[in-house]
């Protein structure tokens, strides 16, 4: 994930910071409790695409 890249996108829901998950390959917002899927190095950033993130991955 470019880092550039990661310091423009905010989340869509809550305008907050998101943290790039390398191993799921996901933009974690960890205020909307929402993860982000990756896809062909696009980001997707849309409410209905995002994997709710479960309390244990909340607290990570």
């Amino acid at each position: 994930m470019d880092t550039k890249l990661l310091q423009i996108l905010v989340c869509p829901v809550t305008k907050g910071p998101l943290v790039y998950h390398k191993v799921t390959n996901e933009l974690i917002s960890k205020s909307a409790r929402l993860a982000y899927p990756i896809r062909d190095g696009i980001p997707v950033m849309l409410e209905d695409e995002a994997r709710k993130l479960t309390e244990e991955e909340v607290i990570e």
